[in-house]
């Protein structure tokens, strides 16, 4: 299949607002006996008995979580439904207990047409950030906020995540996702915090998005087809990331993702791929990153091949990740080192295609360098700093 186009977006997202925004029976938590009033109450078997009932309808039932805080529990929505236009409205905050350190705190698996919108996700992770910074041996791995798996035909529109303890939402094995006008913040500082994590899935649409955490803004995992992303403002974070790949030896790849529109301010990196220094089957092929601007940012340009954080079992080895036809389009701003454009590839399977055009990157108002190990494309337009490709 081709990359998405805007327009496909658009139309995608207009007829599912429309077929949801049909009239059928709501399940509001409170008359399942969820209770806003009083915030130590467990709503976690009201939303679920909710869904349940929801889930058996023929119709086009809505699940709805009126305005005020409710606590909740691990909740798992399971598919498969007799229905396929299931909305989830939330009007309120779900707030997840102190310390849950679970896997996953909501989640939405096995589910064909579903929309949920608005509302507030309130993951507290502090108390884990905090034990982790303190270096606690015992701390919890930590939950992701929100989970879609398994799944088809899912749009995440208008929602808020804030303060996850590990991923905010995570996207995996699925088809046909819209995520648009989420909005997801963390403390800059908070570890495996990303914004938004999408992987085995394809055909998936990011959107209007503003996202501010302690790791990627995005990040991209093996498996992934048909990706586009645009409009995202990104800040605190670690940027937009494809990877970490190539962990694992057997590893499907990446193929046909586009970045584009986007701001980043003041983040680790900007548009990045990163794969493990080891053996891998894996690669990434297809890729556009067009019309970003950069403003303070440490790494506006990075493909990094020698990931490996743990020191062990990858010092010294070459990436087996396979990486090519990466184009780099529009992209204006500053540096906050003097290396604006660093492609760090693998000796073994050097990058290939790459393209560099209309880049203008300065680090403290004069030129910024580029640097290029094992990669191979060519430059056109002006590209400042000049191309070492």
């Amino acid at each position: 299949m081709s990359q998405l186009k805007k327009p496909v977006i658009l139309l995608f997202l207009t007829i599912i607002s429309a077929t949801h925004a049909s009239p059928g029976e709501v399940h509001d938590i409170v008359d399942y006996g969820a209770r806003p009033d009083r915030p130590r109450f467990d709503s976690s078997d009201s939303l679920i008995r909710a869904w349940a009932a929801a889930c058996e309808s023929t119709g086009s039932p809505t699940v709805s979580v009126p305005a005020g805080d409710f606590l909740v529990h691990r909740a798992t929505f399971a598919g498969p439904c007799k229905s396929s236009k299931i909305t989830v409205r939330i009007g309120g905050t779900l707030v997840a207990p102190s310390g849950y350190g679970g896997e996953s705190w909501i989640v939405f698996d096995n589910v064909e047409g579903l929309l949920v919108y608005g509302g507030t996700i309130d993951g507290r992770g502090g108390a884990l950030w905090a034990c982790k910074a303190a270096g606690g041996r015992h701390c919890p791995a930590g939950a992701t906020s929100l989970k879609i798996m398994n799944s088809k035909d899912v749009v995440l529109s208008g929602l808020t995540s804030v303060n996850s303890e590990r991923f905010h939402v995570v996207i995996h094995g699925c088809e046909h996702v819209t995520v648009h006008g989420v909005r997801i913040s963390a403390a800059g500082n908070s570890p495996n915090t990303d914004g938004i994590h999408v992987q085995m899935s394809t055909d998936v649409i990011i959107t209007g998005a503003s996202i501010r955490t302690g790791d990627d803004c995005v990040s991209i995992g093996p498996g992934t087809t048909n990706l586009w992303i645009e409009q995202v403002a990104c800040g605190p974070g670690h940027g937009i990331s494809i990877g970490s790949l190539g962990k694992e030896y057997e590893e499907k790849g990446v193929e046909n993702v586009t970045v584009k529109t986007t701001v980043f301010t003041g983040t680790e990196n900007g548009l990045r791929i990163k794969t493990w220094g080891r053996p891998s089957q894996g690669f990434v092929k297809g890729v556009v990153f067009e019309n970003s601007i950069m403003q303070n940012v440490h790494n506006p340009i990075i493909i990094d091949q020698n990931y490996c954080p743990d020191h062990r079992g990858c010092p010294g080895k070459n990436s087996g990740v396979r990486i090519s036809e990466v184009t780099y389009s529009d992209i204006h701003g500053s540096s906050a080192t003097p290396v604006a454009v660093n492609f760090d590839c693998s000796a073994s399977n050097p990058c290939t295609g790459i393209g560099l055009q209309n880049i203008k990157l300065t680090y403290g108002g004069a030129a910024a360098e580029s640097c290029c190990k094992h990669a191979d494309g060519e430059a056109s337009g002006l590209v400042v700093p000049p191309s070492c490709l």
